[in-house]
């Protein structure tokens, strides 16, 4: 029924089962009916597995709604009904089957939360599609950046568009358009500052690679990713909503779910804020990133 990334999905979701679907298990077994200690039980363990409070309440509400209109009375049925509603809530915008090419990926985020490496992945995988990929190294100000982003272009087998350190990185962004309609590439993937604690900055910066974006590239698509470290947990949905003041925010790559118990973040970015999940990152292989599958993610999940 599901792919092989199914497998490490499970693998890498083992830390949140235990704090999740074990522990929901465990309750269930010992529940003779489903009165208001069971919901309250329940309610703190979604709580524990950084799913949110918000998103929690909204949850629960849900649930009981459920089990008065079904008119269940065995609390076994609880799991079942809780895995289909969290699959409701997760089912996304992204379809990743009718998508047009050229496109222009501008990938952001905060220093730390893997978005050189997740560069690095989706190259491969676009490139294992048969797509001619072309990688943008506009963030010019954290060191070893583009030296980082060289290796992992070589690792993918990709082209990269590179300035000095230190320079601009619209110009960076600016040339690896024009190399991008020169050479035909299917999909120019461009790194950029993740600088948020200087917001304004950071604002500016955004701004004129999507001007440039927008004036140079008009052949294709334009699509704004976000990378979010999974251990951070609650952090990275207040970093996302940050971020989304900056700019509009397309999809949501989520990386080092393996590392983690607070894999019920992916819940909680949904609910929050309304922006898909598209890619999940279990692994450091350069195969460890695959696109988000709400029915596989909730299922890896019990």
């Amino acid at each position: 029924m599901f792919g092989g990334f199914f497998n490490k999905l499970k693998e890498g979701l083992a830390k949140t089962r235990d704090g999740l679907s074990n522990k929901v298990g465990d309750m269930l077994n010992l529940a003779v009916t489903i009165d208001e200690d069971l919901y309250e039980n329940l309610e703190e363990i979604l709580i524990t597995a950084d799913i949110g409070v918000d998103t929690t309440l909204k949850i629960m509400e849900t649930l009981k709604e459920k089990v008065k209109n079904e008119r269940i009375k065995d609390p076994a049925l609880i799991k079942p009904c809780l895995k289909e509603i969290l699959k409701d809530m997760l089912v996304g915008k992204i379809s990743l089957e009718n998508e047009e090419y050229p496109k222009v990926i501008l990938i952001i985020g905060v220093n730390g939360v893997g978005k050189t490496t997740s560069i690095g992945k989706i190259s491969n995988n676009f490139k294992k599609e048969g797509k001619k990929v072309l990688i943008a190294a506009a963030d010019t100000f954290r060191a070893a950046a583009i030296d980082q982003l060289e290796i992992w272009g070589r690792r993918a087998g990709v082209d990269i568009i590179k300035h000095q350190e230190g320079s601009d990185p619209a110009a960076v962004v600016f040339d690896a358009v024009q190399a991008a309609k020169a050479r035909n590439a299917e999909v120019l993937i461009c790194d950029t500052a993740g600088r948020l604690h200087n917001k304004k900055n950071l604002m500016n910066e955004l701004e004129k690679i999507n001007r440039i974006i927008e004036k140079e590239f008009t052949v294709g698509n334009k699509e704004t990713l976000l990378v979010i470290d999974a251990t951070t947990g609650q952090n990275g949905v207040q970093q996302a909503k940050l971020f989304t003041e900056v700019c509009n925010i397309d999809g949501i790559i989520l990386t080092k779910l393996d590392g983690t118990a607070k894999g019920g973040v992916v819940i909680s970015i949904k609910d929050v804020l309304n922006i898909p999940v598209k890619y999940i990152g279990v692994g450091e292989g350069i195969d460890d990133l695959q696109p988000f599958n709400a029915e596989e993610f909730v299922e890896a999940l019990f």
